[in-house]
């Protein structure tokens, strides 16, 4: 093997070494306890949503706990890390959504108190986004993933309010439909 391709081989293992190394320090937001409800709720729409429900929402509490502690040190990064875990939290609340949707499993229920949630979630948001007592040098740490937060929430509201209409009228002809021909297998 030349110089040159021992430099390359060197090159490749240090990268695929740094990206592993980077794959490896991205936690899992949710705590042991929290796998383990989760685990335990299973496929059950109305358990597992109002789990991840839970769990973003505490997310945002420990964030205003946290912020209203004047002891907290490195506040910007606590912010960020909390933010991060509700983003992670919410992203997956929508991806079992859509599992449950694709399953065409009547979510309707745990949707109501998904859309409540949503609008919690908004205002927590969107306070944090315009508190005007934080140092710009502290906001531009977790701006970013502020943003993205907020604007996952707004769309995802949306998503959630127009997905339970349409569930609310599948029920609605479903219904319609069982009554019909409940009705036709009668004698005449």
């Amino acid at each position: 093997m030349n110089a040159c391709s021992r430099a390359v081989a060197i090159v490749a293992l240090l990268l695929l070494t740094g990206s592993w190394a980077l794959a490896q320090r991205h936690r899992d937001p949710l705590t042991q306890a929290e796998i383990d409800q989760v685990r335990d709720a299973s496929w059950e729409p109305r358990q597992r949503l109002a789990l991840y429900v839970q769990f973003a929402r505490t997310r945002l509490f420990k964030l205003e706990q946290m912020r209203s502690d004047p002891k907290t040190k490195d506040r910007a990064q606590q912010t960020h890390d909390l933010l991060d875990d509700f983003q992670l939290l919410y992203d997956e609340l929508n991806d079992n959504i859509d599992t449950y949707v694709d399953r065409s499993d009547d979510i309707r229920k745990p949707l109501k108190l998904i859309i409540a949630a949503d609008t919690e979630f908004q205002a927590k948001l969107r306070a944090l986004q315009e508190a005007a007592d934080v140092p710009r040098s502290e906001s531009s740490v977790y701006e970013f993933v502020l943003s993205n937060a907020l604007d996952t929430v707004d769309s995802s509201a949306q998503d959630h309010r127009k997905l339970l209409d349409d569930q609310e009228e599948a029920a609605k002809h479903k219904k319609l439909n069982n009554n019909s021909s409940a009705g036709s297998g009668r004698p005449g």
